[in-house]
């Protein structure tokens, strides 16, 4: 095992900060050596430090996407903490139609900004089927699905999970919005496929430019790997490309600092922007 020096563990930990925002104590020298040990014989480097060196000097960006590949945790799973798509079916949807509909404005932009493996934003491209029913093609509602990750975000284009992570899904959603792909995987159809438009994001770029303002922003469970500092920055970046009404979801988890931001507690995770 290539050991990692305190000296080494400092460098490699700033940069990951600076780049990423992710912020790993001194308890995670040893779960960084052990996620990078095995790269670092693949590129036949002897020491941290000769690997650092190769990332700073890296200009293509590709090793520092292996790095984020390395580093970041990408645990999640459907209808995880389902109160958010239940106030989402029954409070928001209801909301954005009726202001929609008065604005003669059928557009709606949601943005799930640690998108992951796919689960959440395709959970909430079925919540949105299944709440406009045959309207839905009257409506304009892609989803834009971002992460770090281009691991994981290859995976959530192909829609392909096993079947045991599909069981927490209403029976009909299986039948109408998933096909059998293999014995033990099932595979979201192309009209779901095709509400989420998917895209590499790193949040810590300075700043956002986004072409139009969001309805709704689901970043769950992101904010937990970030100092108060961190967090704060992106809270405000959020709040800025956020239609006045919009709400934003969060984890379980986290909460917002409410002494820096204008966002409004509505319930725990939940939060939204005044009118």
């Amino acid at each position: 095992m290539i050991q990692i020096t305190e000296k080494e563990f400092a460098m490699l930990t700033e940069y990951i900060h600076s780049e990423y925002g992710i912020e790993l104590k001194k308890e995670k020298q040893l779960l960084l050596m052990g996620r990078l040990h095995k790269l670092l014989v693949e590129l036949g480097f002897d020491s941290f430090t000769d690997y650092y060196h190769y990332l700073i000097s890296d200009k293509t960006g590709e090793a520092s996407s292996v790095l984020i590949d390395k580093v970041s945790t990408n645990h999640t799973f459907f209808m995880r903490e389902p109160e958010h798509f239940e106030f989402f079916k029954n409070t928001v949807l209801p909301y954005l139609k009726k202001k929609k509909e008065a604005e003669n404005n059928r557009d709606i932009r949601l943005w799930c900004a640690a998108s992951s493996t796919g689960e959440e934003p395709y959970t909430l491209a079925m919540i949105m089927a299944e709440f406009f029913g045959t309207e839905a093609h009257l409506w304009d509602k892609k989803l834009l699905a971002t992460d770090i990750s281009n691991k994981v975000l290859d995976t959530a284009k192909k829609g392909i999970y096993e079947k045991d992570r599909v069981q927490v899904l209403p029976p009909n959603w299986k039948l109408k919005y998933f096909q059998s792909y293999d014995s033990n995987h099932m595979m979201i159809v192309d009209a779901i496929k095709n509400e989420v438009i998917y895209r590499r994001f790193n949040l810590m770029t300075p700043t956002f430019v986004f072409k139009k303002k969001f309805d709704v922003i689901f970043c769950r469970n992101v904010m937990i790997y970030f100092d108060q500092a961190t967090k704060d920055r992106l809270v405000e970046k959020m709040y800025n490309y956020m239609e006045p009404g919009g709400y934003l979801f969060i984890g379980h988890a986290e909460s917002l600092n409410l002494k820096q931001t204008n966002f409004k507690f509505i319930m725990p995770a939940v939060y939204r922007k005044p009118c």
